[in-house]
């Protein structure tokens, strides 16, 4: 199963998830988030970052351009669209674009069926709440090209095993303190994700 360390703040935090195993670092880029990092920075830490890691952008009410020139900017391997967009408007994005489902009710997670989705339980702020979504839904779905987030944390990977999802995204799961992750945490939680 592959791992998404979502809102790095720091190239320590960085290279510490790499080297615990992460397939994938989250840069929050909407600035109301405590782990809101500026493209610069992020740039910075980026540059640093041994080769084959994926490199994801998280970005809320953003337009097209916007998108597209932080993604160029940065090298962003990934671009995780957390509003409402349709298809359209995700093929419009110049960079690998991935929906993101806020799920409120089952019927949710079946948008975007035929793309890559992350899939969050839904709240009225964007990203990081620790809330975890009723894994019921996922009961007799196709979860190849779903990444699952939300409320995840080392302890309780093992539920998903029937499910078979695409992956996993863990932010607030794995931190000292919003926007600072814990080593310990952080290796845990993707030791024991590779073992589903």
């Amino acid at each position: 199963m592959r791992v998404k360390i979502c809102g790095i703040t720091n190239l320590q935090d960085a290279l510490q998830a790499i080297e615990a195993g992460a397939d994938a670092l989250g840069f929050v880029f909407y600035n109301k988030s405590p782990r809101y990092i500026k493209p610069s920075d992020a740039k910075k830490i980026i540059e640093k970052l041994p080769p084959f890691i994926g490199r994801v952008g998280l970005f809320v009410n953003e337009g097209v351009d916007t998108i597209d020139t932080i993604s160029n900017y940065c090298d962003l391997t990934l671009c995780q669209i957390h509003f409402e967009v349709d298809a359209e408007a995700l093929d419009m994005i110049g960079s690998k674009a991935m929906p993101v489902i806020r799920a409120k009710e089952p019927k949710d997670i079946l948008q975007y069926k035929e793309r890559y989705r992350l899939v969050d339980v839904y709240c009225e702020a964007y990203g990081g709440s620790g809330k975890r979504l009723n894994l019921e839904w996922f009961d007799g779905i196709d979860c190849s090209k779903i990444i699952l987030a939300g409320g995840l944390t080392a302890d309780n990977l093992h539920e998903l095993k029937k499910y078979n999802f695409y992956g996993v995204d863990v932010s607030s799961g794995v931190e000292r303190m919003k926007g600072k992750k814990d080593y310990e945490k952080v290796s845990k939680f993707i030791a024991n994700a590779k073992n589903i």
